[in-house]
């Protein structure tokens, strides 16, 4: 039987987003659920993200992911249409219509937490060190600190940002502010079970000095970059002792395929897809 369905289009929008495997894992997702789709690279100007937005959906956009660095303000755009996860986070990074009205999630900490899972490594527990205090990091504290970790320290080049970003959270989630702390790079010192970078120093071929920063026994660095090769983080992070290491390409899988649900009602395999996208990267 043919597929007479119209198509759904969908995108991510970025600045840049040439480099963006979205498309590649929705028309994955979307042979394997029968869902008829359409998905495209979608680059909006820095100055023109609400005028790029408005204009997709008005041209019968279906949903939109969101990504560097446009998170924070697709928060704000949103206005009272936030789910639960959105509103904790700051940071929204899946868009779609309802009722004439925007609505936003955020479904980085749920595409983290599985992918942490599927390397066999439990975070309830344990002690977490998150590099960075963007909207990547925003998006995954809640969903780490819900998750049952010991300690949650956040450390940012810039201290200011991580002691605010610790105390919004906290403010939020008051039963869990005894967990966390902030401070700058050169305030990471302790040993840590798990040590995630939220940062985007590895797209420059570089990996964030964490002064003082050790790898408990069985530890794991997490890049939330990608690519065909370890990262800087990663490397560095073997280096200094971390068992086991991971770049974000799992997370990005994870989060799509909740962004899909979201969009569809319809959650697709992520293992297949992951396994696909892996070796296409590593031929290249």
């Amino acid at each position: 039987m043919i597929n007479t369905a119209p198509l759904r289009q969908f995108a991510v929008v970025g600045n840049p987003v040439k480099h963006s495997r979205s498309p590649a894992i929705h028309e994955q997702f979307g042979r394997q659920t029968g869902v008829s789709l359409q998905y495209t690279l979608l680059e909006s100007p820095l100055d023109a993200f609400t005028t790029t937005v408005t204009n997709f959906f008005d041209a019968g956009g279906w949903g939109l992911n969101v990504t560097v660095p446009f998170k924070e303000e697709a928060f704000a755009l949103c206005g009272d249409g936030l789910s639960d996860r959105a509103r904790l986070a700051g940071a929204v990074n899946t868009l779609w219509m309802q009722n004439g009205a925007l609505r936003g999630c955020n479904t980085d900490g749920v595409g983290l937490l599985a992918d942490i899972a599927r390397l066999g490594v439990p975070v309830q527990g344990k002690r977490v060190l998150l590099v960075g205090a963007g909207g990547a990091a925003k998006g995954v504290l809640f969903p780490l600190l819900e998750a049952g970790c010991q300690v949650l320290r956040i450390v940012n080049r810039s201290a200011h940002r991580a002691h605010d970003l610790s105390a919004h959270t906290a403010a939020q989630l008051p039963q869990h502010a005894s967990r966390l702390s902030g401070g700058g790079l050169d305030q990471a010192q302790g040993e840590w079970d798990i040590v995630i970078n939220a940062t985007s120093s590895s797209l420059s071929g570089e990996a964030p000095s964490l002064v003082g920063a050790t790898y408990a026994k069985g530890a794991l660095a997490y890049d939330m970059m990608y690519g065909p090769r370890p990262t800087p983080f990663m490397s560095q992070a073997l280096d200094a002792g971390a068992e086991f290491v991971s770049d974000g390409l799992g997370m990005l899988v994870e989060q799509a395929a909740e962004a899909f649900l979201i969009w569809n009602g319809v959650r697709p395999e992520t293992a297949p897809v992951l396994s696909t996208l892996r070796a296409a990267m590593q031929e290249r």
